[in-house]
């Protein structure tokens, strides 16, 4: 069979169209990554999860497939759902709520994008081609914003440096929210410049020399705005054309709004051609909130400590969930659909995750035994692997790809006895379907084995010893001012596995935690 046509739902245009890249059988995207302030949430690893099935199902038809995810550790504030947000930035105000246990930003930073990574892994998410830091990038964000003054795109006040909306041609088509921010500042409790020249003009650079992170700029000491990061680190890696960015609903406006306005005026064109978008997520039927006790993170589920009353009883009590379960889970709502995550849908994904553990246990078998007989599995399989990619391609309709994925496990618990030509078509029906959806097997953990095979164990203790000379090292090289050093130091420990964790009376380690 050809591969079906892969098709998604274009926010731009408001239509569901074939993804046709610009160059052929080659998908570039962009997806917007986490603000690392704080654990991230399961509402944010859906939309996470559809970057990673648009990844898979644009493999699985052939297609090669660069992605670029960012980290924003600088510049997202606090009223993030204002065109011109006030308030702090959300890293600045995360280290005031979290002091006593970061010796500064940079350290809390740290702390959450490991967190952060230790999850995407979890939950067995394909890992980007580049995945960019805001703070590594600040100069290439101060040349955009230098050249979006000198063409007339932005201007200086005394506060910061703004983006001219007037000036962007079809400013408000992505989220048809022309004139959302033409309310009185009072309504909004914002604090405005009263050197804007439009209430929809947001900001490039923020003047602010007290800021915990601040460069220097043309403008004097302050930091980026959030929607300046995107789009340079987008055109820095995928050029000034690109296919498909991706996010959740909440950055349409004014996230993407105002990422598309930099772009457009930079680039001279429009640069990115499909935007998609992944819906909130509910929780037992609620907004997800920490005052009603439904905000789960995801090492909540994964990982819960017996101290974690918020959550359920039935998930503390066996130590935690299988990631693939989680992640099984998350793809019973399409993307594009708001989604009520339930418990039931929890552990019914559990069961369904250990069926094909089992499915696979028996082909093991089967293969080792090698009966003879012929192959009753290979035609159906393949059938019901077109059905589920066809599924995949059509919007990413999840819900009708696990259906039908599911009866392939039936297939095989259907076979009283299985022959070696069965058992291998079995085998390539597992593979296929785990690289379309990721749900059976973890790619990391699979590494993970291989890896503590053949490695000594980073905790003994000759290399604990070791451990210790390397911090004291890294601690003489960051009272010397040598952080390219100190950085490279931390690097060298996390590539044995080893956690580092600053603390006020000095750095502690650990064995980074193995996860389920």
């Amino acid at each position: 069979m050809s591969s079906p046509t892969f098709r998604l739902y274009n926010t731009l245009t408001h239509e569901t169209e074939p993804v046709e890249p610009i160059e052929e059988e080659h998908l570039q995207f962009y997806s917007c990554g986490p603000t690392v302030y704080m654990y991230a949430h399961i509402g944010n690893f859906r939309s996470f999860l559809t970057a990673d099935l648009i990844r898979r199902t644009a493999e699985a038809i052939g297609w090669d497939v660069t992605n670029v995810s960012n980290i924003t550790d600088v510049g997202h504030l606090t009223q993030d759902d204002l065109v011109d947000p006030g308030g702090e930035d959300k890293m600045q105000q995360a280290l005031e709520r979290e002091g006593e246990r970061f010796a500064n930003i940079y350290d809390l930073a740290r702390h959450y994008t490991e967190a952060f990574l230790e999850d995407w892994r979890a939950l067995n998410l394909r890992e980007p081609e580049v995945r960019p830091r805001a703070t590594e990038h600040v100069t290439d964000q101060l040349r955009a914003v230098v050249e979006l003054v000198e063409s007339d795109h932005a201007y200086a006040t005394d506060q910061g440096v703004y983006f001219s909306v007037e000036s962007a041609d079809d400013y408000g088509h992505l989220s048809g929210n022309t004139e959302a921010q033409q309310l009185q500042a009072s309504e909004r409790d914002v604090v405005e410049d009263p050197d804007k020249r439009d209430p929809r003009d947001f900001a490039l650079w923020k003047h602010d020399p007290d800021h915990l992170m601040h460069w220097h700029s043309p403008w004097g000491w302050g930091y980026p705005g959030w929607h300046i990061e995107c789009s340079v680190m987008g055109m820095q890696y995928l050029g000034n054309r690109f296919d498909l960015h991706t996010g959740g609903e909440d950055l349409i406006f004014p996230h993407h709004e105002c990422e598309i306005a930099q772009n457009q005026s930079l680039a001279g064109h429009r640069v990115i051609n499909y935007w998609v978008h992944t819906r909130f997520l509910q929780v037992e039927g609620e907004k997800m909130s920490k005052s009603k006790g439904n905000f789960y993170t995801v090492r909540d589920l994964i990982q819960p400590s017996p101290e974690d009353d918020h959550v359920p009883a039935s998930v503390r009590d066996q130590g935690g969930v299988d990631p693939l379960a989680l992640r099984y889970a998350l793809m019973q709502g399409q993307y594009r659909k708001p989604f009520n995550f339930t418990l039931d849908t929890l552990h019914t994904a559990a069961r369904h995750v250990q069926r094909y553990r089992d499915a696979a246990e028996r082909v093991e078998a089967a293969l080792t035994a090698d009966a003879d007989g012929p192959d009753e599995l290979g035609d159906r399989l393949g059938d019901i692997y077109d059905r589920t990619l066809e599924a995949m391609c059509d919007d990413l309709n999840t819900p009708a790809a696990t259906a039908a994925a599911l009866e392939g496990v039936k297939a095989i618990e259907q076979m009283d006895r299985m022959s070696g030509a069965s058992a291998r078509s079995a085998r390539t029906w597992l593979d296929r379907t785990n690289a379309l959806l990721g749900i059976i097997e973890s790619t990391f953990e699979a590494d993970e084995q291989t890896d503590t095979a053949s490695e000594t164990d980073p905790t003994s203790d000759s290399l604990a010893d070791s451990i210790e000379e390397l911090l004291a090292d890294r601690e003489a090289a960051r009272r010397d001012g040598e952080y390219a050093r100190a950085d490279a130091i931390r690097d060298t420990l996390e590539a044995l596995g080893i956690e580092v964790m600053d603390r006020p009376e000095g750095p502690e380690w650990r064995r980074k935690v193995e996860l389920r």
